[in-house]
């Protein structure tokens, strides 16, 4: 950092902060571990609707991503669609949530073959609950790749956040075999 004669720091060396602050995702302070995972009801790629108490009694992965058809979320989901016979023998659930529309979703979904839902949150209000949801410049809002593993309960047992995409599926796995031991 630059300062001036009187230990100030230069305009130019403030400029560049202010800009990094502004360009940061905005952050929401998400549900606490242990804490009741929040409720939402959201349609699915073929236009069904979830609710989360309809996962009650079952281990849930339930994973965030920013946007369908992008390299990093594609991994991500390709990774637990490669895992999901493991969580179901493990007795859990995959569900994935983004921003995007059904219609997307439903391209999505057929693309990449997944055996599993993934919720549409066009309204942005389970991202947000969540503390998932990132705003870049005030212009564009997506959720971020973060994981919630909540058990039979629906308390959250697990928050894994800024997640790579190759390798967290199983990851999740490890935790949710480690947990269920308990």
């Amino acid at each position: 950092m630059t300062h001036d004669i009187f230990g100030r720091r230069s305009l130019s060396s403030l400029l560049v902060l202010m800009s990094l602050a502004w360009l940061s995702p905005a952050r929401a302070e998400g549900p606490a571990l242990g804490s009741t995972a929040p409720d939402f009801k959201l349609q699915d790629q073929g236009g069904a609707w979830h609710e989360l108490k309809s996962y009650r009694g079952k281990w849930l992965a339930l994973y965030f991503y920013a946007k369908d058809q992008t390299p990093g979320c594609t991994a991500l989901a390709r990774d637990f669609r490669d895992n999901f016979a493991a969580f179901r023998d493990a007795g859990a659930t995959v569900v994935g949530i983004s921003v995007d529309d059904v219609e997307s979703h439903k391209k999505f979904a057929d693309k990449n073959e997944l055996p599993f839902r993934i919720l549409a949150d066009p309204d942005k209000q389970t991202a947000r609950t969540y503390g998932v949801l990132k705003s870049y410049l005030g212009a564009m809002e997506l959720a971020k790749r973060d994981t919630f593993l909540i058990d039979p309960d629906g308390r959250i047992v697990k928050h894994y956040s800024d997640v790579e995409p190759k390798g967290h599926a199983q990851v999740v796995l490890k935790d949710l075999e480690g947990l269920r031991k308990k």
